[in-house]
């Protein structure tokens, strides 16, 4: 790899631009999740700047979820396959105050033409086409959650419902693996709604039994949207838990 040196003239820290560098090469898949990146001393090396600086710039990707600090073993890239990542998109807490296992029962995925107001949100054409799929999560064998997501059709190609059920794990480690997408951050939109005749039946609820609606944008690197995901929590025994720092 030749030396990736800065030049001369900048107007940001020093350490932000190592730092726009790195994401440069997360987002080129040159280091994939899961696996460790070069040394600190080996990027100092690469862009010609002193071993603290890359530090820095590491420390604030670390703070920002896209690697992780591993004691006596390296830095790696976040991934969504390991479990304690597993929970960082999911905010859904029992009462109890345990984890929730959720189980996944996905109910259709076809693909369609983009609505004006998903292709906004997606940063699509309005003729692209998008994978739209609905999903019933389980816990204890009571549905408490009905989701619809819509994915571009362009980066999911050949999406298939039989491909969504045989997965058993997370669904963003789905998209890491088998379509090299890794969601990084996520937007959100909450309020609380009254289950409609439809989402009674989804949910095994009475009509007008009050729902939390959870609609997300989430973005992989480059903060390119790749993901719409609209839930309807039912949360008689669940609370929506979101920690501020």
């Amino acid at each position: 790899m030749p030396n990736a040196s800065l030049p001369i003239a900048s107007f940001s820290p020093l350490y932000q631009q190592i730092k726009a560098m790195i994401l440069a090469s997360l987002q080129a898949s040159e280091w994939l999740p899961g696996a460790a990146i070069p040394s600190e001393i080996e990027l100092a090396a690469r862009y010609g700047v002193s071993q603290g600086t890359v530090r820095k710039a590491i420390d604030e990707l670390a703070t920002d979820n896209l690697l992780v600090r591993k004691q006596g073993k390296g830095t790696f890239v976040a991934t969504h396959q390991e479990e304690g990542v597993q929970y960082r998109f999911l905010r859904l807490e029992p009462d109890s105050g345990h984890k929730l296992p959720l189980k996944t029962q996905f109910l259709s995925c076809e693909t369609t033409q983009s609505t004006d107001s998903i292709a906004r949100l997606l940063k699509l054409k309005a003729v692209d086409l998008v994978i739209h799929i609905e999903r019933i999560q389980t816990f204890a064998g009571k549905p408490i959650v009905f989701e619809e997501i819509w994915l571009p059709e362009g980066r999911f190609k050949g999406l298939t419902l039989s491909d969504l059920n045989a997965w058993t794990g997370p669904m963003y480690a789905f998209y890491e693996g088998h379509y090299a997408t890794h969601m990084v951050r996520a937007e959100e939109k909450i309020k609380a709604i009254a289950a409609d005749a439809s989402m009674a039946k989804h949910l095994n609820l009475e009509v007008g039994r009050a729902l939390l609606s959870v609609e997300r944008v989430a973005f992989t690197y480059g903060n390119k949207p790749v993901e719409i995901r609209r839930a309807r929590y039912d949360t008689s025994e669940q609370h929506y838990e979101n920690k501020l720092n």
